[in-house]
């Protein structure tokens, strides 16, 4: 298959053929304003909603209360993913995508919104709640199908290469919303960045989500990827249909990326939260630490397509699972040790990152059935991001706030076990099948 023309039968009846740089544009795109939307809330979930809606308890337990409702998301995900593939059968993959776009937008705008426990009690908690799920449900329906276009129509070859694309949407998405944080922080007094200034950035995430809409739909609507989804099968299945037919392969794709899942929060919220409680340092100098950080696991990103375009998608997850564990045993540490360590930490866990989440997305799905797949990928993403990532941050500062900054690592740990376990499974029913 050609590199440059994809389906060129289809594409000529249309005079126009899609090439696999035109899906990648629209997957990061979508990917990029998703993962803004969702560290925009996650370092208000640090920086202003401990105070902000749970004034009556101290400022730790203030920011587990805080961590619990960020969860709220990653659970109501899946239900999402069940109701919004019932609107991709009966009315397309436009309408689902301009429903469950506007739905995100329109919670993150609410959150903004909103007055704090001061002004209306646990109402305003309850809001907060809500319009995370809401979030959630969304995310559910964000799911357009381009990650397995591109990964189907890449040339052999270069499928690590291809792989790693949709993979760089979560760090440009963090740079821009630690970057955005850290000028409200900086350029504000204390008390106006808690009072007004912290609600920008959702009314930003808000306006990303327009654009991005508009971007994804000019894609995902013409004939020519209307067609082009037809003859690669992806087109909605059932739910239930998937699950019966593909749980093997489900089960097993959620467990294969939980390493970098788990590192992922580990390098991203946790840190902030830990260093925003435990240390007088300001938020603003940590953030711009981050979006560093993070430029680094863009660069890591990419040097994993070409990885495992040499040794295999499966090797690399697994040679990087195995480097996490070890990891784990030491690096929570460094942020005991100042700002050089902070620095060290960040610098490495984002270059671990970029390696292992850069292939951990599909990292299975070539298993389905061509019917299921289209489905199944989404019902994987959004399991897999449940058990090794909802509750991390949660669970690591809970673990690191009792027990030191060690025992966080166990939740990492954890993670990086669950990668080569499924790796093992899916390697030993591959044998089998």
């Amino acid at each position: 298959m050609s590199a440059a023309v994809i389906d060129a039968p289809e594409a000529e009846a249309t005079g126009h053929s899609v090439s696999p740089g035109e899906i990648a544009i629209g997957v990061i795109i979508g990917r990029t304003s998703e993962f803004f939307d969702f560290f925009v809330y996650a370092i208000a979930s640090v920086l202003v909603f401990p105070g902000f809606f749970f004034p009556f308890v101290d400022p730790l337990t203030g920011t587990l209360y805080s961590f619990l409702v960020f969860a709220l998301a990653f659970v109501a995900r899946p239900v999402g993913s069940f109701a919004f593939m019932a609107i991709d059968r009966a009315y397309g993959r436009g309408a689902k995508l301009t429903i469950a776009l506007f739905l995100l937008g329109g919670s993150t705008a609410a959150i903004a919104f909103l007055p704090g426990y001061r002004d209306i009690g646990a109402l305003a908690i309850a809001l907060l709640a809500l319009f995370r799920m809401g979030q959630g449900f969304a995310l559910g329906g964000t799911w357009d199908g381009l990650a397995s276009l591109l990964a189907l129509n890449a040339p052999e070859s270069r499928r690590g290469w291809y792989a790693m694309i949709p993979q760089l949407g979560a760090p440009l998405g963090l740079i821009v919303a630690s970057l955005l944080f850290a000028f409200f922080t900086s350029s504000l007094p204390a008390a106006d960045f808690l009072d007004w200034g912290w609600r920008f950035p959702f009314f930003v995430a808000f306006a990303i989500n327009v654009v991005a809409l508009f971007a994804r739909l000019r894609l995902v609507v013409t004939p020519e990827f209307q067609r082009l989804y037809e003859t690669r099968d992806l087109q909605p299945e059932r739910v239930g249909v998937t699950l019966r037919r593909e749980w093997k392969t489900i089960v097993i794709g959620a467990f294969a990326p939980l390493a970098s899942f788990a590192l992922f929060h580990m390098v991203t919220v946790f840190p902030l939260s830990w260093v925003f409680l435990f240390t007088q340092e300001a938020p603003t100098r940590f953030l711009l630490i981050e979006a560093g950080a993070a430029a680094l696991g863009v660069a890591a990103i990419i040097v994993s397509g070409r990885l495992a375009d040499r040794y295999g998608r499966r090797q690399l997850l697994g040679a990087s699972a195995a480097v996490i564990a070890m990891f784990s045993g030491f690096a929570p540490q460094l942020l005991a040790l100042g700002e050089v360590g902070e620095i060290v930490f960040m610098l490495s866990g984002f270059l671990l990152l970029g390696l292992a989440f850069g292939q951990s997305s599909g990292a299975v799905s070539s298993n389905f059935a061509t019917q299921n797949r289209y489905t199944g990928s989404a019902i994987t993403s959004d399991l897999g991001w449940l058990f090794g990532a909802g509750f991390a941050p949660l669970v690591a500062l809970w673990l690191s706030a009792n027990f030191g900054l060690l025992a966080s690592g166990g939740y990492l740990l954890s993670g990086a076990l669950a990668t080569m376990g499924a790796l093992w499974f899916n390697n030993e029913l591959g044998r089998t099948s």
